[in-house]
């Protein structure tokens, strides 16, 4: 079975992923326009009525921007928990509410959905409710986890099942305590229900890494506190300290902010 992976956007301004075989597909969070999904969707050739399922990570703008969209003009249910979905209804950025659309998931129930087997688990951040997913196609292992401000027993576990791991490098820590953030936001991002900092991200990667995990997506990168080349460089140089090396032992991407980081394809 073929399986695609495309990033449409990653980062605070907008997050957005997809992930299909040639007969299906799901979005993972909808944060940014109906109009950008549509035109990128354009561009690889896929549709939006092979999309079968969003699931939604949490209930900032930034995940949710375009889900009452999808949600109730396309008919496309909307997968996340009870929390999630309420904090999803209350946000300033629903102009179309979500109602016929919804679907409730729990932490830790796998749910089965044609290709997919999607696994919510919980994640340490500062939603109304938080989760990050693992998905397994064809006995391949997909894990997302874009938001969250350290890596827990929980999220670990799922980290070191998965054989393709989309995770977060948010910021550069000397970037975010240099730069011209005020200091509660600096300490909201550095805090453990915030952000992953690059080198937090690489630190658990090293001494974590096992043989059946194929390829890493460096995501949520921060505009103004990142940079893809020092967010990649500083996870590249933190592996192969621990003998990994990157091209060869381990793929390694730093995904764009606000563009489409092409279509992976994986047999």
């Amino acid at each position: 079975m073929k399986i695609n992976f495309l990033s449409l956007a990653s980062g605070s301004s907008g997050n957005c992923y997809y992930l299909g075989t040639d007969k299906s597909g799901i979005l993972i969070d909808a944060g940014i326009g109906i109009r950008t999904i549509k035109k990128v969707f354009k561009e690889y050739a896929l549709s939006l009525s092979r999309i079968r399922a969003v699931f939604i990570t949490h209930d900032h703008a930034d995940h949710i921007k375009s889900v009452g969209c999808l949600g109730e003009k396309h008919g496309i249910p909307v997968y996340s928990t009870p929390e999630i979905h309420k904090g999803i209804n209350k946000s300033y950025c629903m102009t179309e509410k979500l109602s016929t659309s919804v679907r409730h998931l729990s932490k830790e129930t796998p749910l089965e959905l044609e290709d997919f087997k999607i696994t919510a688990f919980e994640v340490p951040h500062d939603g109304t409710d938080n989760v990050g997913y693992c998905i397994e196609v064809d006995g391949k292992v997909f894990t997302f986890l874009t938001d969250l401000g350290h890596i827990t027993p929980i999220a670990a576990q799922y980290i070191c099942k998965a054989n393709y791991l989309i995770i977060e490098a948010n910021y550069d820590e000397e970037m975010l305590r240099m730069g011209p953030y005020p200091q509660y936001l600096k300490e909201r991002i550095a805090g453990p229900n915030g952000h992953m900092c690059n080198r937090d991200t690489a630190e658990f990667l090293a001494d974590n890494i096992h043989e059946e995990l194929k390829f890493i997506w460096l995501c949520h990168l921060s505009k103004d506190n990142n940079h893809p080349e020092l967010a990649y460089k500083t996870v590249e140089l933190i592996l192969r300290s621990r003998g990994v090396l990157v091209g060869k032992d381990v793929q390694l991407v730093a995904l764009k902010r606000n563009t489409p980081t092409g279509m992976f394809e994986f047999e």
